[in-house]
């Protein structure tokens, strides 16, 4: 299921099979929260501009259109026409980002939604229902991600309801992949790793989940308000205790800079909504660092947004262009920033992977980070 085909150092090439198809790692999920990626990019887009696997949540599909829906319409693949593999976060991060909105305890959380103020519980069993209704290829286990400055007693709790959660996930999922009304009987469970900026509460906690046997793992909590060498010292202290045979996930991480040191530490699969709401706003990513299409001297620029680009927007489309359709709240472009920056996003993970199978990762991305901290184009 989960190969590695090259390593150097701690960074891994490897590809992982899944029952939608194989997914090449390291690689980036295009975020498609519910169900699309903001920006109106379709599925023949995101083929177009190689997305190998994308992600949605649990949460906010539970809530619009509704997980019982989306099953009675073949499966969120079927729903979303996308043939390749899905991973839907379990609603866990909502814990945290809707925190006046919601209560935990023991059995799992009461929210109220964000959307009609309507009550709604969630626990590991709810959470495995409801992505098994989505037919997702990978579920992600239901957790609490504690922010990351909370103190030590508050976190240590944390994690060990969590540990404690992932064991009842773990059984939900086993349960439903065997029911007749299961649209994917062959769906994959990661488990999530906590512990906020407290290495041995991670480690511990690593060591715990590692003992499970997941199909993969993942690090959360982190891109929460710690800074980036807090981020890069968990990772580095938390992915040895992880399985080496299983794929490792950053979850909600993160910039280019962040990926190739992500990488570096081992980490398998990222996510973050970064290229497409930035693109939204104008802020484009570059081999040359992130330009701003609102500045007034891209006015006259008949330059596309990055020389050699092969994203539909640099092929066709100046910079002076799409600034103009921004400038007049015109949807394309905002669509053609979108596409530029997950094409972006898309070529930095094909790019870190042939780096790895040539064994120039380290060169690759010392790079890749001196151009891109060489500041705007000008």
């Amino acid at each position: 299921m989960y190969k590695i085909l090259k390593q150097e150092g701690a960074a891994k090439r490897a590809e992982f099979q899944t029952v939608h198809g194989t997914v090449q790692t390291p690689v980036f999920m295009n975020v498609g929260t519910i169900a699309a990626i903001k920006g109106a990019v379709g599925t023949e887009d995101l083929e177009q501009i190689g997305t190998q696997i994308q992600l949605s949540n649990t949460y906010h599909l539970h809530v619009r259109p509704g997980d019982e829906i989306v099953h009675k319409l073949g499966g969120l693949h079927k729903f979303m026409v996308w043939d390749k593999p899905i991973l839907t976060d379990s609603g866990g991060f909502q814990v945290f980002s809707l925190a006046g909105l919601r209560k935990i305890k023991e059995e799992g959380v009461y929210f109220h939604s964000h959307i009609d103020g309507r009550k709604i519980f969630m626990g590991p069993e709810e959470s495995m229902q409801i992505q098994s209704n989505l037919a997702s290829t990978i579920a992600m286990a239901f957790d609490e991600c504690a922010p990351s400055k909370a103190d030590r007693s508050y976190v240590q709790n944390s994690v060990d309801r969590t540990a404690r959660w992932l064991a009842r996930c773990k059984a939900e999922m086993q349960r439903l992949n065997q029911l007749d009304r299961t649209i994917n009987k062959n769906q994959l469970l990661f488990g999530i790793n906590q512990g906020a900026v407290y290495e041995d509460i991670r480690i511990d906690h690593a060591k715990r989940i590692a003992e499970m046997d997941l199909d993969g793992y993942a690090i959360g909590g982190l891109a929460v308000g710690e800074t980036h060498e807090e981020m890069y010292h968990i990772i580095e202290e938390t992915v040895p205790y992880l399985p080496k045979d299983k794929p490792t996930y950053l979850m909600g991480v993160g910039t280019p800079a962040n990926i190739l040191e992500g990488v570096e530490r081992g980490i398998d699969f990222f996510d973050c909504v970064y290229p497409s709401r930035n693109g939204r706003h104008g802020h484009l990513y570059t081999k040359f660092g992130k330009i701003n299409l609102f500045n007034a001297k891209y006015e006259l620029d008949e330059r596309p947004i990055e020389e050699g680009c092969q994203c539909p927007a640099c092929r066709r489309y100046s910079r002076a262009y799409i600034r103009h359709l921004l400038k007049a709240k015109e949807m394309l472009g905002m669509r053609l920033c979108v596409l530029h920056n997950l094409y972006f996003y898309n070529h930095l993970m094909e790019e870190i992977r042939n780096a790895l199978d040539e064994g120039r990762f380290a060169a690759y991305k010392k790079e890749m980070l001196e151009s891109m901290a060489a500041g705007e184009q000008q």
